[in-house]
């Protein structure tokens, strides 16, 4: 249950302070073990049933670190221009939470793997925006806790809590920015442009499908306020595991809100962890945040420091894809179209679907048209994202080929797709089963013109007279004596014959 905060406006609050924020993201890695022992970190198994002596933390288990959980970490520093560390070590994060087996984090401190490198995301308008990096390090996740008994789900009001382990020990990289300022009132959206970008990077690589819906990656929001004109940071709020895009930018703006409210109250903002509510955009206290040296790190006994050689992480480096953003630049390029019409696709969801598409024969026009029209709507009235609709884009391509070729004109092949979609199968399939070829036999088409003509006296007339604008009412005639079968632009052609007239 949440409790009502007072805030005051975001236009008054940006009026009076700056704001300074601070993201922090974790993205659990694909591997196929965890990250200091065999264990299998495959989900949906039963609770426990895949933990060992090492993740458990029992006495005389002893790590070892996941040679492919490295090498995800240097592509992951690389992709965002860090530098390779070429010694660092793991540490102890000591701490206790019932979700933490050993009582203790394996991670890294001051000695990350990646370090001081940028980000560059672009805003809605098409500006880019530079994200400083301050680290990228290795670590491993917690275990879960699921609190029965309560309203919220979470501990508090719990009657009892249920542990499991599956989840301790997988990898996890935390990736850290330097403080972000200058954003103003554009910071939300600069989080939230941000987060998106680096998922997209982080799937790019192929180090994780960094679905934040499942909490493969999640991001904690620090924020604190500037009075205008002031140099010196305000005290910080941090929110915790805020897990999709649109929240992450609300979880911003909210805080926002609420520290202008308290500071222009006289008082004092606390330092402490939050939690963001999805149902009503707001964020309530959690718990006192701690400093580093509440943790008492110290380097892990147990495992011996990590020492990529040059030689390794160059021919990483080599090996890595084309990025997202030069991706974009790239096909924007190509495709001839605005910085506008790229964020309208992306915000779909269809630029992979396109590129699919375009691989699949399909020009590039055609495949923008069909994607971000005809299968866009689909996806709209059923709540369901592009990339899942029952349509392939080979398929799609095919659609494409046909109207190409003339055997479909456009609203015939919207009837193709619309088959597709409900399953009754291929394209081909569905123009068979529905009979919905263009008609392009010739004396049929002159026999449906001949009939329009001598329906329409006075129209034929007009367009006698000169008003070729009004063929277009023959050509409806036509279309639908048809059943929109008949090639639009080859009827109005043997209309402007019959009668005499030239399109000019």
């Amino acid at each position: 249950m949440t409790t009502t905060t007072d805030l005051v406006s975001y236009e008054e609050a940006l009026a009076s302070y700056d704001p300074v924020m601070g993201l922090e993201v974790h993205v659990e890695l694909g591997t196929k073990t965890k990250m200091f022992c065999g264990c299998s970190t495959e989900l949906g198994a039963q609770p426990n049933s895949q933990t060992c002596p090492v993740c458990l933390g029992l006495p005389g288990a002893l790590p070892v670190v996941n040679a492919t959980g490295v090498e995800s970490a240097i592509k992951i520093g690389l992709a965002l221009n860090c530098e390779i560390a070429e010694w660092c070590r793991f540490a102890r994060k000591n701490y206790f939470y019932p979700d933490m087996p050993k009582n203790f984090q394996t991670s890294q401190y001051d000695e990350p793997i990646a370090f001081n490198g940028y980000l560059d995301v672009q805003l809605e308008d098409g500006e880019t925006f530079r994200v400083e990096i301050e680290r990228a390090h290795m670590e491993e996740d917690t275990g879960k806790s699921t609190h029965v008994g309560g309203a919220t789900g979470r501990i508090h009001g719990a009657s009892h809590s249920l542990l499991d382990y599956n989840r301790a020990g997988i990898p996890l990289i935390e990736i850290v920015t330097k403080p972000i300022v200058g954003a103003g009132e554009r910071a939300p959206e600069v989080a939230r442009a941000y987060v998106r970008e680096l998922r997209e990077v982080i799937r790019a690589l192929g180090v994780s499908e960094a679905r934040m819906e499942m909490g493969q990656m999640r991001c904690d929001v620090n924020l604190s306020l500037m009075p205008k004109g002031a140099e010196k940071f305000g005290t910080r709020s941090e929110t915790k595991n805020v897990n999709s895009l649109r929240s992450v930018e609300r979880a911003a703006r909210f805080e926002i809100q609420r520290h202008a409210a308290v500071l222009s109250s006289g008082g004092t903002i606390v330092q402490e962890t939050r939690h963001f509510h999805e149902d009503t955009g707001s964020t309530t206290s959690g718990r006192v945040k701690e400093e580093a040296e509440d943790y008492r790190y110290f380097p892990e006994p147990d495992l011996v420091p990590v020492a990529p050689s040059r030689e390794w992480v160059e021919e990483i480096r080599a090996g890595l894809p084309e990025l997202p953003l030069v991706r974009r630049n790239r096909l924007r390029e190509e495709w001839g179209i605005s910085g506008t019409d790229m964020q309208a696709i992306l915000n779909a969801g269809a630029l992979d679907p396109i590129v699919a598409t375009i691989d699949a024969g399909a020009d590039a026009a055609s495949a923008r048209k069909w994607w971000m029209g005809e299968l866009a709507r689909s996806a709209n009235e059923s709540g369901t994202a592009l990339d899942e609709l029952a349509i392939t884009p080979e398929q799609v391509a095919r659609v494409a080929e046909l109207v190409t070729k003339g055997d479909l004109n456009d609203k015939l092949a919207r009837q193709v797709i619309e088959g597709v979609l409900a399953g009754e199968g291929t394209p081909d399939e569905v123009v068979e089963k529905r009979g919905l070829k263009v008609v392009s036999d010739e004396g049929a088409l002159t026999a449906a013109v001949d009939e329009a003509i001598a329906g329409n006296p006075g129209i034929a007339d007009k367009i006698r007279g000169g008003k070729v604008a009004a063929a277009g009412a023959l050509v409806g005639a036509v279309m639908k004596a048809t059943r929109g079968q008949a090639d639009a632009a080859r009827v109005k052609e043997l209309i402007l014959e019959k009668l005499g007239v030239s399109e000019g």
